[in-house]
């Protein structure tokens, strides 16, 4: 077990060195993180926008029975069914604390939204301050990078690239056209001579 804790220890350290090398490693799986917490949030607050919905519909449900139930109390009240007119009020009072009981879901409920909403709006400012620091990081590694090759070769101003070329597969395209062209130039030579 020793060995194990030892290779752990040195691929652990490996990794932090690897990361403090290249900054915008770390900083592009912060964002990816920050990007899936983003795309929760925002499945979060579809769920809750369809609950809203469907708890919208229930108190709108509930308010016309209440309605309807509060006519039929005064409808049998009006003829004197009071055998009929206090289980209907009876009724109406359960549909009543039903709809309150709804009504204060609802409150809850938009208070979750509105905090999905700040939540999710904060992850996407966070992920666009991490993005841009990713972005200056690779900027950053990129020219340490560049700077770097150029001094291991030997060069000391790698802007001095050669005329014509701007990368190193333009560069290595160049060459291969010209010792093509000398090529043929040698073979055009000895058939000459022949």
């Amino acid at each position: 077990m020793s060995l194990f804790d030892d290779l752990s220890t040195f691929l652990e350290a490996r990794l932090d060195e690897f990361l403090r090398d290249n900054p915008h490693l770390e900083l592009q799986a912060i964002e990816d993180n920050l990007r899936d917490q983003e795309e929760e949030a925002i499945r979060l607050l579809g769920d809750l926008r369809l609950k809203e919905s469907r708890l919208q519909q229930e108190i709108l449900n509930t308010a016309q029975e209440v309605q309807l139930w509060h006519t039929r109390v005064e409808k049998a009240k009006e003829k004197g069914r009071m055998d009929l007119a206090q289980p209907a009020e009876e009724h109406e009072a359960t549909l009543l604390r039903q709809g309150n009981q709804l009504w204060g879901q609802m409150e809850a409920l938009r208070q979750r939204i509105q905090e999905t909403i700040d939540l999710q709006r904060q992850i996407q400012q966070k992920r666009k301050e991490v993005s841009a620091q990713a972005a200056q990081a690779r900027a950053t590694c990129t020219t340490t990078s560049v700077d770097q090759q150029w001094q291991t070769a030997g060069w000391q101003n790698y802007n001095a690239s050669p005329p014509g070329s701007s990368s190193p597969q333009d560069l290595e395209k160049a060459f291969r056209q010209w010792e093509m062209d000398e090529e043929i130039e040698e073979l055009k030579r000895n058939m000459g001579k022949g």
